[in-house]
């Protein structure tokens, strides 16, 4: 038991690695679109100030008392830009290596950014004057901040964010208004705008928090998905697994035209005596690995594996109108790279491949605990007893009539083996042969 639990205990700090490794990414990546955000912000203000100055020259000598306080403006976006791409490029490498930015500083870049209207307005004080400044539209540039702090994913950072956007406002314009000896009621003013800064502030890391939580829910999600996938890719289709999921628990059969492939080794047990398990476990696997990557090609998938051989599908889960032709050409390649593999190998084997197509019940079948996504039919059932005919005829690939018909004009290398006897039917079948 105590095994069992320090295994357990290793499979959880693995996936809660793999859990905050992807969640420290989607929180860099909203970092990222939070300054590109801000530096797009800055170059609009600089084009903005340079039109006003361009168009109305006017304006500029009211506000700033001519362009010297325009320059020092000019100077603080432009090393406010400067110091959004230095922060940029650092969550790129932070990106790429996977890395998280160190708390503190994102505090301190959090407080370098927010001050850049305070110190703006106080330029704006000095030359306009303080209730002309306060009253114009500097003070709610910090909302700009305050917002896209949602992006920061962290309810802390946010809300430092709004209270110092609040008490900066706040300590300005105390300061400036008791310069001025202004009455009571403007200072409420100033009061109840920096308490609603701060609100939008608590507010912004509430939604990010939002936000972080629904990342998170979703990481989980493909996580467990994806461990599903890996972990049921490795015994049936991922086609499968996908079909399995999407459908649900309730997924029942249903009524699909396919084409169904038997493919087995021929001499492997004689073989097989006369070397270790391993040799044979690695031989096995060499050329299923070859065969399986053909039927991804074509299309087809892997149902079942049956020893030395397998059951294939063309046509379920996933419907094909071609499914004949794409199951013929996989068995013609798969003759094709046996040779190569033979060539390579002093350990010979031969396939004996046999295709039918027609009407199957497809879906998850079992009992209530456990179920396999299989097809179920006379459609089956003789695939695998012209598979089985392959040793009577000494041939590899044999195909059903109806196989033959669906192939058209692409099957004129078909070779007649007329009727013929089939272990289990009243009646002879017409059988052919592909080369």
């Amino acid at each position: 038991m105590v095994r069992f639990a320090s295994r357990k205990t290793r499979q959880h700090a693995v996936l809660s690695e793999d859990f905050e490794r992807e969640l420290t990414r989607e929180v860099l990546r909203t970092e990222l679109l939070r300054v590109r955000t801000l530096i797009i912000t800055g170059c609009v203000i600089i084009l903005f100030l340079t039109a006003t100055y361009l168009i109305d020259p006017a304006v500029v000598n009211r506000v700033w008392r001519g362009t010297e306080g325009l320059v020092h403006e000019y100077i603080l976006l432009t090393g406010f830009i400067l110091f959004e791409v230095w922060v940029y490029r650092q969550i790129r490498r932070n990106l790429k290596l996977d890395r998280d930015l160190p708390v503190i500083r994102r505090y301190i870049g959090a407080l370098i950014e927010t001050s850049l209207p305070t110190i703006i307005l106080i330029l704006q004080i000095r030359s306009m004057g303080a209730s002309q400044a306060l009253g114009f539209v500097l003070p709610l540039v910090y909302f700009i901040f305050v917002i896209l702090s949602t992006l920061r994913l962290d309810f802390w950072l946010s809300t430092f964010t709004g209270f110092v956007a609040a008490a900066e406002l706040l300590a300005v314009a105390l300061y400036y208004n008791s310069a001025n000896d202004a009455g009571e009621p403007l200072i409420y003013f100033h009061v109840v705008r920096s308490t609603i800064i701060l609100i939008c502030g608590v507010l912004a890391g509430a939604v990010g928090a939002r936000l972080r939580r629904q990342f998170a829910a979703s990481i989980v999600a493909a996580t467990a998905r994806d461990r599903v996938t890996n972990l049921f890719g490795q015994h049936v289709s991922p086609q499968v697994v996908e079909r399995l999921m999407a459908a649900g628990p309730s997924a029942g059969g249903d009524l699909r035209r396919v084409a169904v492939m038997f493919v087995d080794f021929r001499g492997f047990t004689a073989g097989a005596r006369l070397r270790t398990p391993q040799e044979v476990v690695d031989r096995l696997d060499g050329a299923f690995a070859v065969l399986v990557d053909i039927l991804d090609r074509q299309g087809g998938i892997v149902n079942k594996f049956l020893g030395d051989g397998f059951l294939a599908l063309f046509g379920a889960p996933l419907e094909a109108s071609d499914a004949a032709h794409r199951a013929v050409a996989a068995g013609r390649e798969m003759l094709a790279a046996m040779d190569r593999i033979n060539a390579q190998t002093s350990w010979q084997l031969q396939i004996g491949i046999g295709i039918h197509f027609g009407e199957v019940v497809a879906g998850s079948i079992g009992s209530p605990r456990r179920k396999e996504y299989t097809v179920i039919g006379d459609t089956v059932n003789f695939a695998s007893r012209l598979e089985a005919l392959n040793k009577e005829f000494g041939s590899q690939l044999l195909i059903s009539e109806s196989v033959r018909e669906a192939l058209g004009d692409d099957g004129e290398d078909a070779v007649a083996l007329g009727e013929v006897a089939v272990r289990g039917y009243e009646h002879k079948v017409a059988v052919f042969q592909l080369g």
